[in-house]
């Protein structure tokens, strides 16, 4: 398989370059040359499969002989060892919790699968790779926590100042080592254009830099595993599958139209955002107009210029009259994320996270129109991440558990920068 940039469909390369390099010299995405299928028996039969084997017959196509299938077997056992509950919160609506891996949010597993595929491809090298990333709240700490004391690979990690939760920022200031964390004073969209423009400082060429966002394929691919999983517990009940995403860059949304694309039969998929609504209105516009972004208590998606987007249209070969037929996207304020919030814990005892229960607004509002079908909203990150706007709210405490408590003990560690020079004379003279 062989990844082309967005920017310039000639400018090809093997998925061990594109893992390394993270996005094209001309600053495209990579996207792969062509879309696998998988056999229509696969998916009559996936309630007989691991989801170790789920995922290897998922992304093996997109890796090829690059990774020898003992090792890359290996790379998904690692990856998937822990669980994927989906819980029933409503008749016909189910949640999809990604919260129960190490750092306690979906990126885990995006960041695990790339860390150790760049293991595989970093042995012997002699000079260092340096991962530079951009936060919003949860990449941070899952990439932190996935490349924590890999041989040979350097990690910094930019997040906006004051607007990460307590316990995020914890995650990503507190581990030192090959881990740094730089403070910056500005929003997500202001992090991520510094590490775009950092991939092309030929200044900085001599320090192998890469991503470890989901514009990395290393980190967005693996993604589509969770949307797998969904197909295979819930295909019993033989409905229509709706998935909501909250989304705030689009990678995990895009990972799993990729694979509806190679035949996962997901009936329609639901954008759900916050305010930064810039998704919603291209849907009704077909205009692409990025604001200001606006700080809400969904952080993580406080994102107003979405990089994985245009993988989206790309899948449909920039057709929105196609893309329409399969995604439907929403916005939603602070007041209704935390009206949501109060009264599904009120009927139900279930406690969403800012970000799941955007996600659930969104699969509500879509599925007013079509009610025979099975809804799931994805749980991106465990509640307890998220006490300022939670217990502020509900009146309650969330038990904080066993695994986050030392890291609240120790001291933070950043450095803080205010201009793309802070963070290139970081990265030079670190």
């Amino acid at each position: 398989m062989k990844y082309y940039s967005l920017n310039n469909p000639n400018l090809k390369v093997s998925f061990k370059e594109a893992a390394i390099t993270g996005i094209a010299p001309d600053k495209g995405l990579y996207f792969p040359e062509s879309l696998p299928q998988l056999d229509r028996s696969f998916f009559e039969n996936i309630e007989k499969y691991t989801k170790e084997e789920i995922a290897y017959q998922a992304i093996h196509p997109f890796i090829g002989d690059e990774i020898p299938e003992s090792v890359l077997r290996n790379i998904i056992s690692e990856t998937l060892n822990f669980d994927f509950p989906i819980v029933e919160v409503q008749e016909n609506i189910f949640a999809l919790e990604l919260y129960h891996g190490p750092t306690m949010a979906f990126k885990d597993v995006g960041a695990r699968f790339m860390s150790r595929c760049l293991r595989y491809f970093t042995q012997g090298r002699k000079d260092k790779i340096t991962i530079l990333v951009a936060t919003s709240g949860d990449t941070g700490g899952a990439v932190a926590n996935g490349f924590y004391g890999v041989e040979g690979v350097e990690v910094v990690i930019l997040y906006p100042s004051g607007k990460v939760s307590t316990i995020q920022e914890k995650q990503l200031t507190t581990l030192g080592k090959n881990i740094s964390a730089i403070e910056v004073k500005g929003t997500f969209d202001d992090c991520q254009d510094m590490v775009k423009r950092a991939f092309l400082d030929p200044e900085l060429q001599t320090k192998n830099l890469t991503s470890a966002n989901s514009i990395n394929i290393a980190r967005w691919l693996p993604q589509m595993f969770y949307y797998f999983l969904i197909y295979q517990k819930l295909k019993s009940i033989n409905k229509p599958i709706l998935v909501s995403v909250p989304s705030g860059n689009f990678g995990n949304i895009c990972a799993g139209m990729l694979a509806m694309q190679m035949g996962l039969p997901i009936n329609h998929f639901i954008a759900s955002t916050n305010v930064n609504d810039t998704v919603p209105r291209f849907m009704s516009t077909q205009k692409y107009e990025p604001h200001p972004t606006i700080e809400t208590i969904s952080n993580a998606m406080d994102v107003s210029n979405p990089s994985n987007f245009t993988r989206i249209l790309e899948l449909f070969q920039q057709k929105t009259n196609l893309l329409e037929e399969k995604l439907s996207s929403y916005s939603f304020s602070d007041e209704e994320t935390v009206q949501l919030i109060q009264e599904l814990y009120a009927e139900t005892q279930y406690l969403a996270d800012p970000h799941g229960a955007v996600g659930y607004l969104g699969l509500a509002a879509y599925r007013k129109q079509y009610p025979d079908t099975i809804g799931v909203f994805l749980e991106t990150a465990h509640p307890v991440k998220f006490p300022e706007s939670i217990e502020k709210y509900l009146g309650i405490h969330i038990p904080l558990p066993q695994s986050l408590q030392p890291i609240l003990d120790k001291p933070k560690h950043s450095y803080e920068i205010e201009s793309y020079e802070n963070l290139k004379n970081f990265l030079l003279y670190k």
